[in-house]
């Protein structure tokens, strides 16, 4: 089983998300085949509390405008480690010592990672 397009456009657009608050190191995994009720994770790093809320935040609010429904989020008070549940796609946004600890890419290594294309950005960004 592989992420479907509807995963692919959910990844495409808390990507964009993401990228647009700062977010770094955007990866995105085929979790579809060890998880069956989940098609993608996308992996993002924040630099500091403040920055992971205002990631997660404009990822929610994009998804949500694009007319998807959150499942869950948990995390958002402390803002070390932010999870977005969205069905097909869970969204992981890291404060940069969390996603060193916890290597969410170690454990799913063997995933293979689904492409993510982001809008350039001028020197004036």
């Amino acid at each position: 089983m592989v992420a479907g397009a509807q995963s692919h456009d959910m990844v495409a657009i808390a990507a964009a998300a993401g990228d647009s608050k700062g977010g770094e190191d955007l990866v995105a995994l085929d979790v579809s085949e060890p998880l069956p009720l989940v098609d993608v994770f996308l992996l993002v790093t924040g630099r500091s509390e403040r920055n992971v809320a205002a990631i997660a935040d404009e990822i929610e609010d994009r998804l949500l405008e694009s007319g998807h429904k959150r499942v869950r989020r948990e995390g958002r008070a402390e803002a070390r480690w932010v999870l977005l549940d969205f069905g097909d796609l869970v969204v992981h946004v890291f404060h940069e010592e969390e996603r060193t600890y916890y290597g969410l890419e170690r454990l799913w290594k063997d995933c293979p990672i689904v492409p993510i294309e982001l809008p350039e950005h001028t020197a004036a960004e």
